[in-house]
Order: C-alpha cells, then structure tokens, then sequence
C-alpha cells in the first residue's frame, strides 16, 4: 500500500468517525430539547406535544444545511449510518412486543393489517407499473406506504437488490410525507370525533414510520397511544412475510433471463435481511423472560430497552435529516412523488374505514 493511499483511508477513517460524532451530537441535542422544551413552556400544549422525530429530524436538516454550506457533508456522509441504526431500533422494539398480548388481545389489529397492506401495496405497485416505474423503485415505494416507511423501504431494498439512490429517495418521500401526519391526523381524528381507540387504529395503520406514529398517538391520547403502537408493530411483524414474497417473485420472475439458472434457496436467504430475525427472536424471548421474573424487574428492564431503541431512531431520524436530498426529489421526477401521494391518500381512507369497522366499541383496556 503506497503512503498516498494510506493517508486516504485514514483521512476516510477519520471523516466516518467525525461524520458519526455530529451524529451522537445531535441525537444529544434532541433528547436536550425532548425533555426541556415542555418545561421552558409549561402552558404550550404543542410543546409537550412535539415529539423526539419532529426535534430528531429538524436537527438533522439543519446540520445538513449547515455542512453543505461549509462543503463538508459529503466527505463526513459515511458517518450517517441510517441503516444500521433502524435496524438496531427495530431489533429493540421487538423487546416491547409481547406475542401472546398481538395473538390474544389485538385480533382486530391483526385482520387491519393484513388487509391493509395487501391492499395498499397492491394499489400501489399498481400504480407505480402504470406510470412506468422502476421495478425496483416500485417495490420500495409499495412496501414503505403499506408497512412501516423506512425500515420497510429498508428490508424491500436487500430483497429486491436496490440502488442506493432509490432507497435515500424513497426515505425522503417518507419523511416529507410522515411529519405533517404526526400533527394532521390527531387533529382530523379530534374533528371527526372518533373515540380514541378508532383514532390509534388509523393513526397505527397509515403513518409510515414508527416513531411518527408514537408522537401522533401522545397527541392524541394516552388509549390512541396504546391501540396505535398495537396496529403499528403488527404492521412490523409482517415486514418478514412482505421481504419473503419480494425476494421469491425478484429472483424468479424479474430477473430471470431465458437463459438463467433459477436461484435457490441460498440466494432468497442471502437476500433476507437478518434483522427481521433479530427483531422477531427479541419479541419471541422478551415474551418468554417475562413470565420468569417478577413484573416490577421485567417492567425496567424492557425499560432500559425501550429507551435504547429510543436513542437509535433519534439516531436514525438524525441521519434521515442529514442525508436528506431536495436534489433526489428533483432528479426523480414527478411520477414517484404522484405515486407516493396518491398511496397515502388511498392509505389514509382504507386505514379509516378498517378502524370504524374493526375498533368501533373496542376499548383499550
């Protein structure tokens, strides 16, 4: 290895490691104002309101300005490890998700999203083939408006092989279209007078992205809250079953030539994304641990846990705002947004009338 090129790598070492602490920098900065904001404006409602996505995100957006103006986005950009840190947050939320609470108790929650996803991807996928879409785009943008937006868009992105570009789109147009959601619907929800419980449904099930959908359901109440994270992390739990069928219909209809072996079974695994396993094995012994320790010890610990997952979407969400390209939006065009729109309109009156039909005298409790 030449000294040249030595210095480059250390350099690339070096930018990564700085890139990684604007990151923790920020991530601090929104946990600062999470907790301090209410206090500074005790009468504001909006300031308790406001959750750690819409602070996370903000910051994000603002570094971003910031070290573009200074022309040094780019050279820290490997720093913002989006991925790696949703993935350990969707791991961790497995922690909180008791199997036998989804089975038992949330049967509704279940059959809206079953329902609901099949339908809105395949409007979606739909959509997106009549408007001439990238295969591969068409997959992302279908499994972030139906499941959970970006790490939905993620575990799509290993099964169907996409570029990079598509999946940073893709995290933008969830970005630009869950934070107005985080406040439009709790209000919509208000004007309508649905009971909390229907509220949580259709929060749960057509905000895209988790942590958007906890800070919707705080402003809406502490039952929508409850019936809202049900709906989300059973939307969650089917990323598995969604990443299945994309990569068997990618790898034996898309990209199959005439000529072609048929892949095998080594290829659909290698193309699974573990962390769904991660995710579903934490449920699966958090569930287990639980009944073998008494409740109060159970109770900090998945504490502990939570508030873990909760420092790494506020590091995702971060690394969102920071890798964030209006010039992304511009270069794709108008079609993907058109698509993207269209979804969540179709999303939002599904995922309504599935809460009226499902949640209608169900009680939190």
């Amino acid at each position: 290895m030449s000294a040249g090129t030595a210095t480059r790598d250390r350099l690339t070492w070096q930018e990564t490691a700085l890139g990684v602490l604007v990151v923790l920098v920020l991530a601090a900065a929104t946990r600062f104002l999470e907790k301090g904001v209410p206090g500074w404006f005790p009468d504001s409602g909006l300031a308790k309101a406001v959750e750690f996505p819409v602070y996370a995100i903000a910051l994000g957006l603002l570094g971003n300005a910031l070290l573009t103006a200074t022309g040094l986005r780019d050279r820290l950009a490997g720093g913002f490890r989006t991925e790696f840190f949703i993935k350990t947050g969707l791991v961790l939320l497995g922690a909180s998700i008791n199997l036998k609470v989804i089975v038992t108790a949330a049967g509704p929650a279940v059959l809206q999203a079953i329902v609901l996803i099949s339908a809105v991807f395949l409007f979606t996928w739909w959509l997106g083939g009549r408007l001439g879409l990238d295969d591969r785009l068409r997959a992302l943008l279908s499994s972030a408006v139906s499941i959970c937006g970006v790490s939905a868009a993620i575990a799509a992105a290993g099964a169907v092989q996409a570029r990079k570009e598509q999946l940073a789109y893709s995290a933008s147009l969830v970005i630009a279209f869950a934070l107005p959601s985080i406040f439009i619907l709790p209000a919509l929800a208000s004007l309508f007078g649905l009971s909390p419980e229907v509220a949580g449904a259709w929060i749960g099930g057509n905000i895209d992205t988790t942590a958007a959908v906890t800070a919707a359901g705080t402003i809406a109440g502490e039952d929508a809250l409850a019936i809202a994270t049900i709906v989300k992390v059973t939307q969650n739990a089917l990323i598995g079953v969604v990443v299945v069928v994309l990569t068997a219909w990618f790898a034996f209809r898309v990209e199959r030539r005439a000529d072609a072996e048929r892949p095998g079974l080594i290829e659909l695994w290698r193309r699974f994304p573990k962390f769904v396993l991660g995710f579903v094995a934490a449920s699966v012994i958090a569930t287990w641990w639980l009944t073998t320790v008494p409740a109060a010890e159970g109770k900090a610990v998945i504490g502990v846990a939570n508030d873990l997952r909760t420092w790494f979407l506020i590091l995702a969400f971060v690394s969102i705002g920071l890798e964030f390209r209006v010039s992304a939006l511009r270069e794709a065009g108008w079609r993907p947004v058109v698509v993207f729109a269209t979804a969540t309109v179709v999303n939002v009156v599904v995922a309504l009338a599935l809460a009226l039909a499902l949640f209608s005298g169900f009680t939190a409790g």
